[in-house]
C-alpha cells in the first residue's frame, strides 16, 4: 500500500482546480487561505492537488447528504 503523503500530487492551476469542484476560482483561494486546501505552485502560479479537492467534495456532500 502507498503512503498518500509519498505520492506526487496532481496539480492544476486554479482555473481548472475550480472547473473540477464545481465552485468559482475564488472560493478555490478561500479555501486555500484557510488551510482547507494545500497550494502548489511558483508565486504568481498557484495550483491545486486534485486528489485533495475530490477529498473536499467528497466530505462535503457527506455531511450535507448530497449524491
Amino acid at each position: 500500500m502507498t503512503n498518500a503523503r509519498a505520492r506526487r500530487p496532481r496539480t492544476v492551476p486554479t482555473e481548472l482546480a475550480a472547473l473540477a469542484a464545481g465552485v468559482t476560482e475564488a472560493t478555490i483561494r478561500k479555501w486555500a487561505s484557510r488551510g482547507k486546501l494545500r497550494r502548489y505552485g511558483t508565486p504568481g502560479r498557484a495550483e491545486y492537488d486534485l486528489d485533495e479537492i475530490f477529498g473536499i467534495m467528497h466530505e462535503s456532500r457527506r455531511r450535507t447528504g448530497g449524491h
